[in-house]
């Protein structure tokens, strides 16, 4: 894998196992938009960025070198190999086995753990197009602005600095409430983040759910998503269907080390094929 840096824009070579719609535009991340010619605009770490692919080509516009290095090549988890990820799991069950072949280009990203926190907690009892109107108005509202019209991710200093009433333009309801306890919490260090990446599981689990409203899917995504703890497998009302479905009698612990890779695999191919649950 190989990083050229251009006028405004750098190209790596070499990237496999990567599809930027299965990758972005499968729940685990709000922030991403598709364009007609397959292209995705989005904003991670303060950056806002176009980033399409051409077979394993991967452009990144408005980007340079550094901010590969430093935010890029993690973001899209780039230097794990998921080709022999998926030849692992493959061999757990027959179902998974087609499930990896049929989305192979899904990737884990490395989110920003408090935006991972925070777009989950949204996420309780909602939709994907509705999160993301939500996560939009935050931003603008309470982001700094990177661009003209466009907001990075509001911190959980401004964020703590709110009441519930204050989030009333998001039109998130009772979620309200839930982010600004998470805002304090982070802000404060009663919630330490980071620690969350080396804790035991549990206990990293435990960490998160001092939050108000932070249960143990949401604890779990923003383990997987925001802490990049792979052995992370959420269950949502999709995933129970599938799981008693299609994988009777198994539990989370029997996918193994990578059990959040496995679980996205799981997670996308029940979403399209509807047809397995009539």
């Amino acid at each position: 894998m190989t990083c050229t840096e251009f006028d405004g824009y750098i190209c790596i070579d070499n990237v496999t196992d990567l599809d930027l719609r299965q990758t972005l535009d499968c729940g685990q991340s709000f922030r991403w938009t598709e364009n007609a010619d397959g292209s995705f605009d989005g904003i991670a770490f303060g950056k806002k960025v176009r980033v399409r692919l051409d077979g394993e080509r991967l452009y990144i516009e408005n980007s340079n070198k550094a901010d590969f290095e430093s935010i890029w090549k993690d973001y899209f988890d780039l230097e794990l190999d998921y080709g022999k990820i998926r030849e692992q799991i493959s061999e757990i069950h027959p179902v998974l086995k087609e499930a990896a072949k049929y989305a192979p280009g899904i990737r884990i990203l490395r989110q920003e753990p408090y935006e991972a926190l925070c777009t989950f907690i949204i996420s309780q009892n909602n939709n994907i197009k509705r999160i993301k109107g939500i996560v939009q108005r935050l931003c603008e509202n309470f982001g700094e602005e990177i661009s003209p019209g466009d907001f990075a991710f509001p911190t959980p200093q401004k964020m703590a600095e709110l009441s519930a009433d204050d989030l009333a333009p998001l039109r998130a309801g009772f979620r309200n409430r839930y982010l600004i306890d998470a805002a304090q919490k982070v802000y404060s260090g009663e919630v330490d983040l980071e620690s969350c990446r080396t804790l035991d599981y549990e206990q990293a689990r435990k960490e998160l759910m001092k939050i108000t409203g932070v249960g143990v899917k949401v604890a779990d995504c923003t383990l997987l998503f925001g802490l990049h703890r792979i052995e992370a497998f959420p269950v949502d009302v999709w995933m129970k269907r599938a799981m008693d479905k299609l994988f009777p009698g198994m539990m989370p612990s029997d996918f193994g080390d990578c059990a959040g890779i496995a679980q996205q695999y799981i997670f996308h191919y029940s979403r399209m094929h509807p047809e397995l649950f009539d």
